[in-house]
């Protein structure tokens, strides 16, 4: 028997009869003798929710006070999945983010992970409980409520998988795997049997949605197996595994895009030493990440540099770069772009890769702004309204 954690997402336990449905799959897998960890989401459309009420009363509420709202949202899902085990037969206690003691830093919003206590948990599960915790949600070294950002609940549950070394992690959600493009945009998309860490995270961080980005970090650093799989079937899903051979030979394992995105652009900068590091060492003070970064050649010793950054850290990031820069130059937002990328690990050994994709997108009539790459991915930004059609083009000429 083995011990097994299970997330399950805010559709999963979005009403009291989905928690009834959760609470029946929990004790069928205990009634087999695993011991389990339960992590829960809030209610689905509950964080947005609490997030309108606070920006209903402040522009810009205190980070910390909308980590102390929005975590509120997990207690109420991880108290509910306990009282429906209970109400089963299945002892069970609820536990949240600072009594598990799972311990983060102070960037409130998208806090990291930095250690976790592993006693309660075991002290619960020792006693023949099913322990219930809250996702997404920890604690500072001030005993402040922080967060993990969106998603943050699959990186409470690996996390805690790797702490304590369960066998799996199984991610529930509303979809039964990963898939080679996202279904609504493709229709010809393929659920993928197994992926890659590296593939996976490659996905996530470029637009994917089944799991958050420093989830698939932390199980591809401690090796911890992850069963994406949805909540309303008994269907397999998606392991995301180590890398083997015969992963290599599938040159493209998936299409995603990224509309989480805008560009933005300092234009007439001075083309000196200095100036890019000002800047970006300014936005990652601020805990602003930067994608894709061009900086065009040198015209009468003056240049546009240009880099990307999630929608919601736009208009942030205009202000830093505004600041960072001794002397003040215009910074333009483009909200209106969309990255789209090629994802697998077979393109490590394959020539010709890039070339196909920016053929394709080119006979689609669908202009390329940037590029970036990898060993195992490409990426282009292009206008956001080509998005739908750049997905299908790219899916058809590689995975077709």
């Amino acid at each position: 028997m083995a011990l097994i954690v299970q997330k399950y997402g805010g559709t999963s336990v979005g009403s009291v009869e989905r928690i009834r449905l959760v609470a029946e799959r929990v004790a069928r897998a205990r009634a087999e003798g695993h011991s389990l960890v339960v992590v829960v989401s809030a209610m689905s459309g509950e964080t947005n929710r609490l997030l309108a009420l606070g920006r209903e009363l402040a522009g810009s509420p205190d980070p910390r006070e909308m980590d102390a709202l929005v975590a509120t949202g997990e207690q109420v899902s991880a108290a509910l999945v306990a009282i429906a085990l209970s109400d089963r037969g299945v002892p069970a206690r609820s536990l949240l983010g600072h009594q598990v003691r799972l311990m983060t830093d102070d960037a409130f919003t998208k806090a990291r992970i930095k250690a976790i206590d592993d006693s309660r948990l075991l002290k619960v599960l020792d006693a023949g409980r099913v322990a219930v915790v809250a996702g997404f949600q920890g604690v500072d070294e001030e005993g402040n409520i922080t967060t993990l950002g969106r998603g943050g609940s699959d990186t409470t549950a690996v996390a805690i998988a790797a702490a304590l070394g369960a066998e799996v992690c199984e991610i529930y959600t509303d979809v039964d795997g990963v898939y080679t493009a996202d279904p609504r945009v493709c229709p010809s998309a393929r659920k993928i049997e197994r992926i890659s860490y590296e593939e996976m995270l490659e996905l996530a961080s470029l637009g994917a949605k089944v799991l958050q980005l420093r989830s698939v970090e932390v199980a591809m650093k401690y090796g911890v197996a992850v069963h994406v799989r949805t909540s309303f079937s008994e269907e397999t899903g998606t392991m995301v595994t180590k890398e083997d051979a015969s992963l290599e030979s599938i040159v493209v394992t998936g299409v995603t895009s990224d509309r989480n995105t805008a560009k933005v652009t300092i234009r007439g900068v001075v083309d000196q030493p200095g100036i890019a590091a000002a800047v970006f060492e300014a936005l990652a003070q601020r805990h602003v990440s930067v994608d894709m970064i061009i900086q065009n050649v040198s015209e009468d010793g003056r240049t546009d540099l240009t880099f990307t950054v999630a929608q919601d850290d736009a208009d942030t990031a205009c202000a830093i770069a505004a600041e960072a820069l001794v002397e003040k130059r215009e910074v333009l937002v483009d909200p209106d772009v969309v990255k789209v990328s090629i994802v697998g690990l077979g393109m490590r050994s394959h020539a010709g890769v890039a070339a196909r994709m920016f053929r394709l997108l080119a006979d689609a009539s669908v202009n390329i702004q940037a590029i970036s790459t990898s060993e195992i991915k490409v990426s282009c930004l292009i206008e956001a309204r080509h998005a739908d059609l750049a997905v299908r083009t790219l899916h058809d000429g590689f995975l077709g």
